[in-house]
């Protein structure tokens, strides 16, 4: 995949970025509206949704995510990254000697909805590098400089922050460059939607099964209101509903091998995720503890995911804080919040 220009405007201009980060984040738009084209001609392109093996995690590998890892690795050199950690890669890769800046990304999230013409993404992560490259990944989420995702949907885009407020930035069909659209994005404190993938019942813990619970009884129940259900299997397009809507997001800890922490990775999607979501003022926790106050112990390590509408992420922290044999009694009375 090669990247193209033809005049000498900038891709994404440099008024709200830091100049410091303008090289990195002008090299990610040119990959980014790059593969918004590619994945706009749909079949006309290619099979982009072929599998062409597993990642190092064991997850099905699309010929698109491969492209999409090569193009952005290719397009950062001498940007200024030092260390670049791909979710595609089994090891972090070097990239310009003695950088200053470390780079996770998930180079195309949601890739098993490429053939059905479903929003999905790229997610990011930037750190100060250090002289380790695992080091500069395996910290607390919350010494990330900069997070956020392109989205390749109807509409192309780029949401962001630099620790000062969530900023989205439109894909401009006619001229191909990054316009901000909103500088400041708040999430809406109430919602009547969650996500969650409910085909999992079974395997949740209690507390989760409880909240869903109570959320299925709608009006009748003890949250007296009905609730609608979303779920798309691609977390840039989950983020970018609730950034905009409201809601909630849940991929919960189960009891099925390989699920027992969660299956969301911590460096390349729980982190950008959290830190872009509690700058629109949201929260982001593993169900109980923040996932800003949280290190990676492994490079590919996953985590239990809930973010969303501050209210919503709370009150699902609290059905975990409850005692066991509390939780339990739930079921025979639906529910906990009730009169």
């Amino acid at each position: 995949m090669t990247t193209t220009d033809t005049n000498s405007q900038p891709i994404v201009a440099p008024d709200h970025i830091p100049a410091r980060l303008y090289p990195v984040m002008t090299a990610l738009c040119e990959v980014a509206e790059q593969l918004a084209l590619t994945i706009a001609r749909g079949p006309l392109g290619g099979a982009l949704g072929a599998a062409v093996g597993e990642n190092t995690d064991g997850d099905q590998q699309k010929a698109l995510d491969v492209m999409a890892d090569e193009a952005f690795a290719a397009a950062l050199k001498g940007t200024g990254v030092r260390w670049y950690a791909s979710e595609e890669q089994e090891e972090v890769v070097g990239i310009d000697e003695g950088g200053a800046f470390a780079l996770a990304i998930d180079p195309l999230d949601g890739s098993s909805n490429i053939d059905v013409n479903v929003s999905i993404g790229t997610l990011f992560s930037i750190y100060e590098a250090r002289e380790g490259a695992n080091e500069s990944f395996l910290r607390p989420a919350s010494e990330q400089i900069a997070a956020g995702y392109f989205i390749y949907g109807p509409q192309g885009g780029l949401v962001v922050t630099f620790g000062d407020g969530t900023m989205q930035f439109v894909l401009e069909p006619e001229t191909r460059r990054f316009v901000l659209a909103k500088d400041r994005m708040r999430i809406p404190p109430q919602s009547t939607e969650y996500s969650i993938n409910a085909s999992n019942y079974r395997h949740w813990a209690a507390p989760v099964r409880a909240y869903i619970d109570d959320c299925l009884a709608g009006a009748e129940g003890p949250r007296a209101q009905n609730f609608n259900m979303r779920w798309v299997a691609s977390l840039v397009a989950e983020t970018h509903r609730i950034l905009t809507r409201g809601g909630v997001f849940l991929y919960p800890s189960d009891d099925r091998k390989g699920y027992e922490h969660g299956r969301l990775r911590m460096v390349y999607e729980c982190a950008p995720v959290a830190m872009v979501i509690e700058q629109a003022g949201g929260k982001a926790t593993d169900a109980v503890l923040p996932i800003l106050n949280q290190s990676a112990r492994t490079l590919h390590g996953r985590s239990p995911l809930v973010f969303g509408s501050s209210e919503k992420v709370e009150r699902i922290q609290t059905y975990h804080e409850l005692p066991a044999n509390e939780v339990s009694a739930l079921f025979g009375s639906r529910g906990l919040f009730r009169s």
